[in-house]
Formats: structure tokens, sequence, C-alpha cells
């Protein structure tokens, strides 16, 4: 029997919750037939079959979490040495032997007197320490059930109800954030007197960054906080955080600044009726270069949002409201939309967003 594991789903993604198997134990498969739906943190993709065979054993059931590399499958027919975790050539084929396919003999040697590192990313995520385990495995191999176990006898001392699917990648996000960003605050406000009646910023958000970028390109870039390595983008890829009762996701509207407003506002309108499908492929969930969380259509004025790594900046804009404001020596009542850009410390310096902030306001205050 070989094993079909879990592939790279892309953009860094580590892990993914089963949705639902659409194949059955003895069931004879064909290439490129759907055996699998899981979520990732950015959406649901559907895994196909990589070649013709037999389905011998599936591992995992709906809501559990599986991490790239771990056996998703076990298949009877043909398989692609590359897909499958099987005995290594020429060594030995314990237990584990078969999780460290394509590894360094060293890493294999030293890892496998423990956990694997797919076993080791899991104790990590769920605040196990391995240290405290006895592994059941053969050899003493701290297993994924091990550290499941552990995780599971600390979740009924504490109670309540496990995070899963999006809200579960959010909180993980959230730490990733908070462990890892310099993160860094500044507030304005837009007098938006001159667009009349007008009162949708969205599209007119997006225009104005993309304006401001041309100011201060750094704000449009990806941080590596373990290289000090930052990558500028030539193109805007927007980020939008969009609110659902299964939590928070964020599509891309691609290339911003040089698409109309128009054509922003359809696309925007597709990506929000794909998301409350729940059918929006995990491409367009992917490679945002900064964000945008319009909260004030739903409540509030200012924030601190929170800046996801690669990403270095995220603009807040909060509920437009009229406001009293000094002009020309008269007070007059205008409709003023507060902001507030977030901007980690690391990768951009103060002057550089107060330019890009103030570039950006200028941009939403004309007609």
């Amino acid at each position: 029997m070989k094993y079909f594991k879990l592939p790279d789903l892309g953009e860094g993604l580590q892990e993914a919750e089963i949705v639902q198997w659409h194949v059955k134990i003895g069931e004879t498969v064909k290439a490129d037939q759907l055996l699998v739906s899981v979520e990732t943190a950015k959406a649901l993709v559907d895994i196909p079959a990589p070649y013709d065979g037999v389905v011998a054993k599936t591992f995992g059931g709906e809501g559990d979490i599986l991490h790239v590399g771990e056996p998703l499958l076990g298949y009877e027919g043909e398989a692609d040495a590359g897909t499958v975790v099987g005995r290594l050539e020429g060594g030995g084929n314990s237990q584990a032997d078969q999780f460290f396919v394509g590894a360094a003999p060293s890493t294999r040697e030293h890892m496998a007197t423990r956990a694997t590192p797919a076993v080791r990313q899991l104790a990590r995520q769920l605040g196990v320490d391995l240290a405290a385990l006895n592994g059941s495995g053969s050899d003493g191999l701290i297993t994924r059930a091990d550290v499941e176990g552990a995780a599971q006898s600390a979740q009924d001392r504490f109670g309540g109800e496990k995070l899963r699917g999006v809200r579960r990648s959010m909180a993980l996000n959230m730490a990733k954030s908070h462990a890892e960003v310099v993160p860094v605050t500044i507030f304005g406000d837009a007098d938006l007197h001159r667009w009349g009646q007008a009162r949708d910023p969205l599209i007119r958000l997006g225009k104005a960054i993309a304006a401001a970028m041309l100011v201060e390109p750094v704000l449009n870039s990806w941080f590596d906080g373990k290289s000090l390595s930052i990558r500028q983008h030539a193109n805007l890829d927007l980020g939008i955080a969009v609110d659902t009762p299964d939590g928070l996701f964020v599509p891309v509207l691609r290339d911003v600044g040089a698409r109309s407003p128009e054509d922003l506002k359809e696309g925007m309108g597709r990506l929000r009726a794909d998301v409350k499908a729940r059918s929006i492929p995990a491409k367009e969930m992917m490679g945002a270069t900064i964000t945008l969380s319009n909260f004030g259509t739903l409540f509030g004025r200012y924030a601190n949002p929170v800046v996801v790594p690669p990403q270095v900046a995220i603009l807040g804009a909060g509920g437009i409201r009229d406001e009293p404001v000094a002009m020309e020596g008269q007070v007059v009542v205008h409709p003023i939309l507060p902001l507030s850009l977030t901007f980690d410390h690391r990768a951009v310096t103060g002057g550089e967003a107060a330019r890009f902030f103030k570039a950006l306001v200028m941009e939403l205050e004309k007609p």
C-alpha cells in the first residue's frame, strides 16, 4: 500500500481541515477524480486523485486537521514516488522512516527519536510540551494521536468549544502577528465635502491607496523578519476584509491602480458573492500586498488594525459622520471619514508612513 500525502497547498499554508470525503474505502478511483474537500486558512480546496487505484485507507474524518506531508490516503495502484510516503530506498521501513521520505539522513535520525516534523509543528500550534509526553509509537516515537490526546485533555479541563476552519486560522494568524510585527498606528481624517452625496468609499479608498503608493511604495511590500529582507511590489493587490458568520475572509482585488472604478466595483461584487457562497477559489484569497478594513460600515470610528505578515501595512476606515469643521473662518458641517493606518515599524519608518497617509488623504479629498 502506498500513501498519498496532503500536497503543498501554496502560499505557505501548512495545514488543512477535512470538510468532506468524496470516496470510500474499497472504491476504485480514476486519476483527477475528486477525493476530498479541505478547508485552509484561505478557502475551500478540492483535492483530486493523482492516479488510478483503489482506496485502501483514509486518514482523518470530517473536522480533523492534517499537515502538509502527512498521509491523506492509503492507495493500491501505480504511484508517483514524489507524492507518496513508503519504505526508503536502501533503508528501513519503520514508522519513523515512513514520514521522512526526502529528508536528509541526519534529519531523520535526529527527529525520529522523538517526533516527526509535522507532529512537532502540531505540538507547537496546540501548545503541547513534547518533553512531557511518552510516545506510543515504535521506539518511543511521539505520534499525532499522543499530541492531540494531550491537547484534548487540556481542553477538557478548560471546557468550551474548539475553534475550527476560518476562526481557527484567524486565531493563529493573529498570534503570529502579535509575536512578529512591531506595530505603530497613526490616525487621520479625510474631509469628503467635495464628494456630494456619495457615501460608499470602498473603491475610492482603493484608488487612493494606489495613489499613495506612488509617493511611498515601501508600504506596498512584503517583509521577511528572519532574513530581514523586504520585497516591494509593482502592482497593488488589495486585500479587503469581509465579515461573515463563519469568520473573517480577505479576498484580493488585483492590480487596483491600473483598473477603472467601474471594473473594480464589479470585481469586488463578484468577490463578495463568492465569499458569501463559500465558493471563492483559493487563488483569490492569496497574495495581498496591503489590506483594507472597512469596519466603519458596521460601527466604529478609529481602530488599531492588525498587520498580518508578510504585509507591512493595513488601513482601517471608520464610519463617515457629519461634523462641524472650520473653513475660511466659518464653522460648517462636512462629512468626515476617520482613518487608521497601522504599519510594521521593522520595515517602514514613521516618515514614510506619514507621507503615505498624507498622500492618501489628499487623494480622497478630491472631488
